[in-house]
C-alpha cells in the first residue's frame, strides 16, 4: 500500500522545509509513499528549492496562484497512492502523528470518511482543533477540547461532523468519488463541504485523538480573505444538517436555562429539549429546529448585507 502526501505550497519557504524535514523524519521505517509538493504562485524562492527535490518527492508548479481547492485537486490529480494525507506546509509533524491516523481510519473499516486528528497551535501549544462541530447558531466551529487521558486510551477515535484538511488522511477512491474539493470555495470552507459530501454518502468522519501535530495556525497571506463568502457558501449547501447536528448542544443549553428558573418553560418542551441532550431521541425537538433556523436566517440576512 502505497500513501501520497499531498502539501500545497505558497511562500513560507522556511515553514515548507521545516514541514517536509519533519514529515521524512517521523514517517514509519519502509512505508512506500511519495510526497507531491503543489506550488501555487510562490516568489520566495520556493520554486528553485523544489528543482533540488528527488524521489520521494513530485511536484507541480502552477501558472498562477489557483487557490487552496484546486492545487490539492491538482497534487491528489497525479498521486498513486491507494490512500492520501493532505497536510497544509505550516505543520510541525512529531514523532508517531502517523500511525494513529491510519490505525483510526482501519477501525472505521469501509465507513472511513476523512480522519483528522489533534492540533495543536504552534506559538503556544494550545489545542487548536479536535474535530469539527456545529456551534449554537448553526455554524461550524472547531472543537478544541482537549482530550482526556482515559479518553485517549480506550476511546481513542471520535467520530465528529467534520475534520480539518490542514491534516487528514482519507482513500483515494473516495476522493475520486466525491469530486475532490469544490473549487468555489476560496481558501476556507472546502475541507468541511467535503466531509459533509462523505457523511451524505454514508462515510464516518473521525479524529484520531491519539494522533498529534503542531499547526502554524493561518501562516498564508490572505488565509482569512474570504472567510464570510466561504461560510455563506456553506451555509446555503449545508443548512439543514448544519441546524440538525446544533441541536443536541443548542438542548443542553436551553436546558441548563431551565435549571436557573424552571418556572418559565413549558414541561413538554423541556422534558422533549432533556431527552434529546441526553441522547435518547434522534430528531431534534422543533423548538430547537426553529430557534437555530431563526438564527441562521439573521445570518443569511447578515450576509446580504455585507456581501451584496
Amino acid at each position: 500500500m502505497q500513501v501520497s502526501f499531498i502539501i500545497p505550497l505558497l511562500d513560507n519557504l522556511a515553514l515548507t522545509r521545516a514541514c517536509v524535514a519533519s514529515l521524512q523524519a517521523t514517517l514509519p521505517p519502509g512505508l512506500a509513499h511519495e510526497i507531491v509538493l503543489v506550488d501555487d504562485g510562490s516568489t520566495d524562492g520556493t520554486r528553485d528549492w523544489l528543482r533540488t527535490l528527488a524521489t520521494p518527492f513530485r511536484a507541480v508548479l502552477n501558472e498562477r496562484n489557483l487557490g487552496y481547492a484546486a492545487a490539492n485537486n491538482r497534487g491528489v490529480a497525479i498521486a498513486h497512492g491507494e490512500l492520501l494525507v493532505l497536510l497544509n506546509n505550516d505543520l510541525v509533524l512529531v514523532p508517531r502523528w502517523f500511525e494513529p491516523l491510519l490505525a483510526a481510519h482501519r477501525s472505521l473499516r469501509r465507513r472511513a470518511g476523512l480522519v483528522g486528528n489533534v492540533q495543536l497551535d504552534a506559538a503556544n501549544g494550545a489545542v487548536d482543533h479536535t474535530g469539527i462541530v456545529m456551534d449554537l447558531k448553526g455554524k461550524p466551529e472547531h472543537d478544541r477540547t482537549a482530550p482526556s487521558r482515559l479518553t485517549r486510551l480506550f476511546a481513542p477515535v471520535r467520530r465528529v461532523p467534520a475534520v480539518t484538511a490542514a491534516c487528514v488522511l482519507l482513500e483515494r477512491s473516495l476522493w475520486h468519488d466525491l469530486g475532490g474539493f469544490d473549487e468555489g470555495f476560496v481558501n476556507g470552507g472546502e475541507d468541511v463541504d467535503l466531509c459533509f459530501r462523505a457523511r451524505a454518502a454514508g462515510r464516518v468522519n473521525a479524529v484520531a485523538l491519539r494522533s498529534v501535530v503542531r499547526h502554524h495556525v493561518s501562516s498564508s497571506a490572505g488565509r482569512k480573505l474570504r472567510d464570510e463568502e466561504n461560510s455563506r457558501r456553506l451555509a446555503q449547501r449545508w443548512r439543514r444538517e448544519f441546524a440538525s447536528l446544533a441541536a443536541r448542544g443548542w438542548c443542553r443549553d436551553y436546558f441548563e436555562t431551565i435549571l436557573v428558573e424552571p418556572r418559565d418553560h413549558d414541561p413538554s418542551v423541556a422534558r422533549r429539549v432533556w431527552f434529546h441532550a441526553l441522547g435518547l431521541t434522534r430528531t431534534p425537538p422543533a423548538e430547537a429546529l426553529a430557534a437555530l433556523d431563526a438564527s441562521l436566517d439573521r445570518e443569511f440576512a447578515r450576509w446580504e448585507k455585507i456581501l451584496a
